[in-house]
């Protein structure tokens, strides 16, 4: 059985596309080359030779002034180097989620205590918490028992968060995003 070759391609191919090495570098007659010695100004051709003399890649750093930029380096050891800071960047990077706690007017002490405790776990991580109280039937007559709530609700974790802005009553529900005050990633 044949192995069918992968339709995307190499994944890390694409990332290194915009980057112009040896013969690619074209339509410039002198570069800045930069080197272990330092850096001059030289011809195309020169550079050239002296990448191949030093069995090393010219590389075209940057391009976009009016004497492009052009590095002596391995290609493939800065290609290395270029994937190890991309995977090292990612692993730093936190993804900040909305995680929601519904509520609800009529709710127990103990019931708000663990509604409470799971808002300070997501706050810990780092993550935004949406507390949403509900409104059923005649209990709208009585909206200030639920603005209560939510006003204990962000008092009790104000150490730990901070409110995007105050709480909202939209129609029957009333709504309050809480930022983490000093986000712990774990």
């Amino acid at each position: 059985m044949q192995k069918r070759p992968n339709p995307r391609g190499n994944p890390n191919q694409d990332k290194f596309a915009h980057i112009r090495i040896n013969e690619q570098i074209t339509n410039v007659s002198s570069i800045r080359l930069v080197s272990d010695e330092g850096s001059d100004i030289v011809t195309l051709d020169e550079a050239l030779r002296r990448a191949r003399e030093a069995n090393l890649d010219l590389v075209e750093v940057s391009g976009d002034q009016d004497v492009h930029v052009c590095k002596l380096i391995d290609f493939g050891k800065y290609k290395f180097e270029l994937l190890k800071k991309t995977k090292e960047a990612k692993k730093k990077q936190h993804i900040v989620t909305v995680k929601e706690i519904k509520i609800r007017p009529r709710i127990d002490n103990h019931d708000f205590e663990i509604k409470k405790r799971h808002a300070l776990e997501f706050l810990q991580k780092g993550d935004k918490v949406k507390v949403t109280l509900r409104f059923r039937g005649r209990e709208m007559v009585h909206s200030e028992i639920g603005m209560n709530i939510i006003n204990r609700f962000v008092e009790d974790l104000k150490e730990q968060a901070s409110p995007e802005k105050m709480p909202v009553h939209d129609g029957k529900t009333i709504v309050v995003v809480l930022n983490p005050a000093n986000a712990k990633v774990v």
